[in-house]
């Protein structure tokens, strides 16, 4: 018996019972009712008509003398005497033989009954979902098997080939246990893969399945956490038995912190229902035996919310960082995503990989098809580097704004400010040169700066103030020239003020504090928090300090910009013709050179799509703790 027709049956066997169990309430069901009272009533003051008493029964049904129908019940059986009594009043009475039972029906309803639980029973443990899981296996593993191994490889991973170099390892004890075992080597029985969000950690843990070409079983933390207690341990263990009838495999955990957070934290001691599935989870990872060919891989964003019993020697005793990639390995990226796609002769992918630091392998892959997608809107076969450009810049700042109406007082003072921080970005030594300058609206920002910046390690004193000089020469600009400030600095102040501040209490770069670490930040890969460790009276003398070391920026920066008052006015007016001025342009426009008819010189209206790459920060670069 196949689904449909199951449910057919089942439909209409439900049906036939409900129908008939309504028949017979409705054959029961009587119309007219009256109390035996109101009857006796109605007899004495001869208003009843005619009687039908059933033989043996208390049912009584009758008509009125005005033909209206009335039923009633007696307490007990009619007697032959009240009958009697009722022909001698003149009422028409009759005596109905009772009704015949109908032994069949008394058989076979409890037999449909019993039918009819069966069959749900049935239907229901038989009844597969989308996923493909019985209404009762809810304590089965939701994991996805792959018995094939999958067809990515190492080739098809760049940007981190130090952790590919950690993982051979695993490939060849996949490959070839035996060599391993008999030399009593013991294999990580669980590799941690940590790192950003988009950075690969899932892409990468495929490729090693690929490589040693051993089925993959993936699962996510929170499969894992049920409502109801015992369910998220049971399919821990339904899990690592897949597993070992898979074995040699690999087991892939995406977002294991959902189920392996620090214990302790909940209610009456913390004995809740996924601190019970952490806790099965860690006897399976000790469960295995010494010549076991299972490696499970779990993948997180945030360490340092694991339970330190996760990560002892033999559990998770192995962790692989994945970080950004650097500019080759970008370069390696964009290739290995480009392929597919008609790239046009004038791309250059290394150019682009130099102009998106900070990209994980999530943004080039959006960056990309954001291309693409541009491309076939404009109706181009292939993708150009205007397109990429242009991508770059929606993945960080957003789409331009080309609908917002701005009066000609608001594009002065952008482009005022807009050329103070690019000539700071020029003129101070330090700093990073001018890679674009556009007062086109994009995202919250209403224009920006962008300094040509490659991938640094370490950052020095003398580069991070001039870093907050360039983040104060928007709003110098608007005081030398308009003699009032705006709005517009806002985010220039926040940057300025945390990057003054981390110099102060986590560098040591001040000579009234000296090489204290005042403040200790906890970084996470989705953020950091600061831990402040110093008194109200160092905290007062931080404060001051911070602003005494901007307001020294601004002073800088201010007389700069009063020296190069010439050099901002001609930038302000480019800016203002022309909306974007890139690298090139702005060179020639600071020096007084004529700027040459080129496609990024077009009108206004058609400048927001000729904007080159990426959108770095002005001054919150990824400066880690060196």
């Amino acid at each position: 018996m196949n689904r449909l027709p199951f449910n057919l049956w089942f439909v209409l066997i439900a049906a036939i019972l409900i129908a008939w169990a309504f028949s017979l309430t409705g054959n029961q069901t009587p119309q007219g009712q009256i109390g035996y009272g109101t009857f006796l009533d109605a007899i004495q003051n001869d208003r009843v008509k005619e009687i039908v008493v059933q033989s043996g029964g208390t049912r009584i049904s009758g008509k009125y003398t005005d033909d209206e129908r009335f039923t009633t019940n007696a307490s007990a059986p009619v007697s032959n005497a009240d009958l009697e009594k009722w022909r001698a009043q003149g009422i028409s009475v009759d005596v109905m033989p009772p009704p015949r039972e109908n032994p069949f029906l008394g058989f076979l309803l409890p037999i449909l009954l019993v039918g009819l639980a069966f069959a749900a029973i049935y239907y229901f443990s038989r009844n597969r979902g989308p996923s493909g899981d019985s209404a009762f296996s809810f304590t089965k593993s939701r994991a996805k098997v792959l018995t094939e191994a999958p067809k990515t490889t190492f080739r098809d991973v760049a940007g981190c080939d130090e952790a590919k170099e950690e993982l051979k390892e695993i490939v060849e004890f996949l490959k070839n246990p035996g060599r391993f075992h008999e030399m009593g080597a013991r294999i990580p029985k669980g590799v941690l893969l940590v790192g950003p969000p988009g950075s690969g950690k899932t892409h990468i843990a495929r490729a090693v399945a690929g490589e040693a070409k051993v089925p993959f079983i993936t699962a996510s933390g929170s499969d894992f956490v049920e409502m109801f207690v015992g369910v998220g341990a049971a399919r821990v263990r339904d899990l690592f038995e897949t597993a070992k009838r898979h074995a040699p495999c690999i087991i892939f955990i995406d977002e294991i912190d959902a189920v392996g957070r620090r214990r302790g934290g909940g209610v009456g001691g913390g004995n809740d229902e996924r601190e019970q599935t952490l806790n099965q989870l860690l006897v399976e990872l000790d469960g295995f035996e010494k010549d076991s060919s299972i490696i499970i891989m779990a993948a997180t964003n945030r360490p340092d919310v694991l339970d330190p019993a996760l990560l002892r020697p033999g559990r998770f005793d192995r962790q692989v960082a994945i970080d950004a990639p650097d500019v080759r390995g970008r370069e390696q990226i964009l290739r290995i995503h480009a392929k597919g796609k008609p790239m046009a002769e004038d791309v250059d992918l290394a150019l682009l990989a130099r102009r998106t630091p900070g990209f994980v392998g999530a943004d080039l892959e959006n960056m990309l098809n954001e291309a693409a997608l541009l491309a076939a809107r404009e109706g181009r076969k292939k993708i150009t580097m205007k397109d990429l450009e242009e991508a770059a810049d929606r993945v960080i700042m957003g789409p331009a704004k080309k609908s917002m109406v701005l009066t000609q007082r608001d594009r002065e003072i952008t482009a005022y400010h807009e050329a103070g921080h690019a000539l700071a970005m020029y003129y101070l030594e330090h700093a990073d040169p001018p890679h674009k300058v556009t007062i086109v609206p994009r995202g919250r920002a209403l224009g920006f700066a962008m300094p040509r910046r490659e991938d640094v390690l370490h950052w020095s004193k003398k580069r991070l103030t001039d870093q907050i000089a360039v983040a104060l020469g928007g709003r110098a600009a608007e005081e030398l020239v308009f003699e009032d400030v705006t709005t517009g600095a806002e985010n220039d102040f926040r940057q300025a003020t945390d990057l003054a501040r981390r110099m102060i209490t986590e560098w040591g770069m001040h000579k009234d504090f000296g090489p204290v670490a005042y403040q200790v930040r906890e970084d996470t890969y989705l953020g950091g928090y600061d831990v402040r460790q110093y008194s109200e009276e160092t905290a007062r003398r931080i404060d001051e300090a911070v602003k005494g070391l901007l307001e020294e920026q601004h002073e800088k920066v201010m007389q700069l910009l009063r020296e190069k008052r010439e050099v901002l006015e001609r930038v302000t007016r480019a800016l203002l013709e022309y909306e974007t001025l890139n690298a090139e342009e702005f060179e020639r426009v600071v020096q007084g050179l004529p700027l040459e008819e080129s496609p990024s010189s077009e009108p206004p209206k058609d400048q927001e799509e000729k904007d080159p790459p990426r959108i770095v920060p002005k001054i919150k670069p990824n400066l880690g703790g060196a």
